[in-house]
């Protein structure tokens, strides 16, 4: 099953690490840890709330004005 990953790089150093498709989120030091941390947290949760009939999650970017 392929899942989307978006990572996020913290003011005060390490990486936040979100799954949209299932909520799943988590932290690390390295994009690595960060990653492989989500694909553990997302596992475990898959054991106990399977994705049913899920489409892939469509990802895209837009702009807003900036105060």
């Amino acid at each position: 099953m392929t899942l989307t990953a978006i990572l996020t790089q913290e003011k005060d150093g390490g990486y936040v690490a979100l799954n949209p498709e299932t909520g799943t989120t988590t932290q690390g030091d390295t994009l690595a840890e960060a990653l492989a941390n989500l694909k553990e947290a997302t596992e475990l949760y898959l054991e106990e709330f399977p994705l049913v009939g899920s489409s892939p999650s469509l990802m895209t970017t837009f702009e807003v004005a900036h105060a």
